[in-house]
């Protein structure tokens, strides 16, 4: 069990990621910063949830 603990773990730790990215891309003032953190973002809850699964890829709509 302890490799699907640390699955998990990475997963969480992507989604906090991927969060903190789109947190920046709502505040960036320019256009292609504001699009190259989101597109970040969404390559990070893609491999989240090859990682951990579909239940740890919760994405927020906007």
């Amino acid at each position: 069990m302890r490799g699907d603990e640390q699955r998990h773990e990475a997963a969480g730790a992507m989604r906090q990621k991927a969060e903190q990215l789109e947190l920046e891309a709502q505040r960036a003032a320019d256009p292609g910063e504001r699009e190259r953190l989101m597109e970040k973002a969404v390559h990070l809850r893609a491999k989240c949830e090859e990682v951990g699964g579909s239940e740890s890829a919760t994405m927020d709509p906007m």
